[in-house]
């Protein structure tokens, strides 16, 4: 198929310029002015709009079982909801069971996979360690092009690694040229918590937050990057959503060292009253971890996106329907965490940040797209609207509307996070592969067109 995108600005994360797009097969082949277009080629007239490399959604969790139930989108519903709200790419996650060779547990999320609409790739979880994992890992690197593995320093009693865990898995990434991902909260403090709030009678989803302060993540930030630190490994701290993790990742940054954060959309725009709400079945539904925050801490994680300490935006797109969150109605701890996102993250992210002068476009393109390719190195590929780069591309209509909404979504969840938000600047058409997916509102996802995308290790000292 061959695609000419005509008459837009292209946004990239170094400038923006005025230029036509051709794409044919799978890559852009053109970047320039007055290109014309071949006779078989299908034209988008991007007149008034921006021409923006695909998003990449670098935390996803789809057909994911997860506290006895699976999520609600699977890898088709998923990324075709993704490509709908301009994502051309996710990165999920393969979470072993403990005691699971982690190499059993990419085959099985490769076999769900094949059924995505759009490209995926994996960071694979180390949930516990032996002799097993550290030859998996080399495995994983060297010839299934994984180059990040997940750490959960919560979930105590399922998937949390202890600090001999991180200490040996991160070591091993070291060596293997990969970068070790970690969610940061302390889970043996929430353990704590949680029971002591169980035996106080505080059972409700209001009792979520109170078991997950900010200092419990902040505290496992802290460690994780002391950990990175000790054995000069870089470290990317997964869904920063309070200032004091933040500072510790400002603090480390400052001293030359390399730590990466991202923050997750319903995190710059949501506030924890949500756990308040006179419906506990919608109170129910914001569950997720680390939960939604006080307003000062979302103004500290946009100041991260400015400032450079944070870098990429995501969603831990992870649904679950209102009769799976009603699993934990007389016991918050039994709540499955996690919420939707994968088609709002860029058209939320616009509006509250390029709108209202937070981010400009060039700094949108790098937070919700360029970033993550680099870090997790499959840029130029991804990530930029340039000559060879993936035919993957977002045209972006910056006066064009949506009212979200869980009626219209196309995730298969039952609830939207963002219900009844306006936003201003959404992707009028989405290009991925070199296949026009979505045209004005028509979703034209393909079922098993997505590719698995390999990510060369990084440097490595073996």
């Amino acid at each position: 198929m061959t695609i000419l995108i005509r008459g837009g600005t292209v946004v990239n994360a170094d400038r923006a310029f005025r230029a036509d797009v051709l794409t044919e097969g799978d890559r852009i082949v053109a970047v320039a002015e007055n290109l014309e277009a071949p006779a078989h080629a299908e034209v988008i007239d991007a007149g008034g709009q921006y021409v923006m490399p695909g998003g990449i959604d670098p935390h996803t969790h789809m057909q994911l079982p997860f506290m006895g139930t699976v999520t609600a989108d699977d890898f088709y519903t998923g990324t075709a909801a993704g490509l709908a709200g301009g994502t051309t790419t996710i990165i999920d996650f393969v979470i072993p069971d403990p005691k699971q060779r982690l190499m059993d547990a990419f085959q099985t999320w490769r076999g769900w996979a094949g059924k995505a609409a759009a490209d995926y790739t994996f960071h694979v979880a180390v949930t516990w360690w032996d002799d097993t994992v550290h030859e998996d890992m080399g495995t994983l690197v060297r010839r299934h092009g994984v180059n990040s593995f997940k750490h959960f320093m919560a979930y105590k009693n399922a998937i949390m690694a202890d600090d001999e865990t991180l200490v040996k898995s991160f070591r091993r990434a070291l060596e293997l040229g990969a970068i070790p991902t970690v969610h940061a909260e302390n889970g043996e403090l929430v353990f704590q918590l949680q029971r002591e709030l169980l035996a106080k009678g505080i059972r409700g989803p209001e009792a979520h937050p109170l078991s997950r302060p900010p200092e419990v993540e902040a505290e496992a930030a802290n460690r994780a990057i002391a950990i990175a630190n000790v054995l000069g490994t870089p470290v990317y701290i997964v869904h920063v959503s309070c200032a004091e993790s933040l500072e510790a990742i400002t603090r480390a940054r400052a001293r030359g060292q390399r730590v990466y954060g991202e923050a997750l959309a319903g995190h710059l725009v949501i506030d924890d009253s949500v756990y308040r709400h006179a419906d506990p079945e919608v109170a129910r539904a914001y569950v997720m971890s680390p939960p939604f925050r006080s307003s000062h801490h979302q103004t500290a994680l946009w100041q991260g996106l400015q400032g450079g300490n944070l870098h990429t935006t995501a969603t831990d797109h992870c649904t679950f329907c209102a009769g799976q969150k009603a699993m934990g109605a007389d016991d918050f701890t039994r709540i499955p965490n996690g919420c939707g996102g994968v088609e709002e993250r860029m058209a939320v992210v616009w509006d509250a940040g390029v709108n209202t002068g937070r981010l400009t476009p060039s700094e949108f393109v790098r937070v919700t797209s360029t970033n993550a390719a680099q870090i997790f190195n499959i840029y130029p590929r991804k990530g930029s609207v340039s000559v060879g780069a993936d035919a993957d591309v977002v045209v972006w209509d910056p006066q064009g509307t949506r009212t979200i909404s869980a009626a219209t979504q196309h995730s298969k969840g039952d609830f939207n996070v963002f219900e009844g938000r306006t936003v201003r600047g959404i992707p009028t058409h989405t290009v991925a592969a070199g296949k026009l997916v979505f045209a004005d509102g028509d979703l034209r996802a393909e079922r098993g067109a997505g590719r698995y995308v390999e990510r060369p290790a990084f440097g490595t000292t073996l």
